[in-house]
């Protein structure tokens, strides 16, 4: 027998890959198992820290209360009504505030776990980039639907009038598909952002205009052309509009909201969440 032959090392069995990962990917299954253990890790936090839910809780309450109470009776009487008008009005169009207000939280959170070292660790195990972020937006969505329901609640408190309960779950539904959408942006800002204060800024910045600029508050006959022009396509209107056909039997017209809402969901979903998981992975 030859040297060679006797210095040969014995064939290594290769090692199966872990967590799902097939010549360096990672399956769906995986990525699902990722999602799930990630969602339980946000929920359990917020169950440590139940003053992060004070937001979607509270928000709620003092908007309604401020619009119907203070703007109410005026803004009711202008549309040939009075108070009980203006909440008809008003509530479904809150549920686009809530959309807005909820999904601005998940970029300042996601923000300060990078500052605090957490989605350091996150991207150092073998897990799906994906996966970090489609958790943080299933807990917002979640998030999102307590303050909803809390919306509804006072919103029967102060007399709103639910004229037809399958239009409200398809109306909700709706929110908070939009609002996820949304969420994808502020993921990209609190990637991109230096602090949680500047994803707050710019939340605020894109948030105003879209939130006063629509019919979320207000009809918008009485609007400059222009103002009126611009809230034909914005997303909060459309969405606004779309709650109130949907959620009352005031004739609202729900056709043309229903698609300018699903248009912009699909149209942000498909640009910014590509590009959240991108600078998501790139990030130094």
């Amino acid at each position: 027998m030859s040297t060679a032959t006797l210095n040969k090392p014995a064939p290594v069995e290769q090692q199966p890959l872990l967590n799902g990962e097939e010549d360096g990917r990672i399956g769906l299954r995986a990525n699902l198992r990722h999602t799930g253990a990630l969602i339980r890790r946000n929920l359990l936090w917020i169950k440590k820290d139940p003053e992060s839910m004070f937001d979607a809780l509270l928000m709620p309450v003092v908007f309604t209360l401020l619009f119907v109470y203070v703007f109410g009776g005026s803004i009711g009487k202008a549309m040939g009504g009075g108070h009980d008008t203006y909440v008809q009005y008003v509530i479904p169009g809150m549920l686009a505030m809530m959309s807005m207000s909820i999904a601005q939280a998940v970029g300042t959170g996601f923000n300060e776990d990078f500052h605090k070292g957490i989605m350091d660790r996150f991207r150092s195990l073998p897990i799906g980039r994906g996966s970090v972020l489609i958790a943080k937006i299933s807990v917002e969505i979640l998030r999102m639907l307590i303050a909803t329901t809390v919306l509804m609640v006072v919103a029967v408190l102060v007399g709103f009038d639910i004229e037809n309960w399958p239009g409200l779950f398809a109306a909700v539904g709706l929110s908070l598909l939009f609002g996820s959408a949304v969420m994808w942006i502020f993921l990209v800002l609190g990637v991109t952002m230096k602090s949680a204060q500047s994803v707050q800024a710019i939340g605020f910045l894109v948030m105003m205009p879209l939130q006063f600029g629509s019919s979320i508050f207000t009809p918008t006959a009485n609007m400059p052309g222009w103002l009126e022009s611009f809230t034909k396509y914005n997303p909060m209107s459309g969405l606004a509009d779309a709650a109130r056909g949907l959620m009352t039997d005031q004739g609202y017209p729900v056709a043309h909201g229903l698609w300018v809402t699903l248009a912009w969901t699909v149209g942000l979903t498909a640009v910014m969440a590509p590009y959240a998981i991108y600078k998501f992975a790139k990030k130094s």
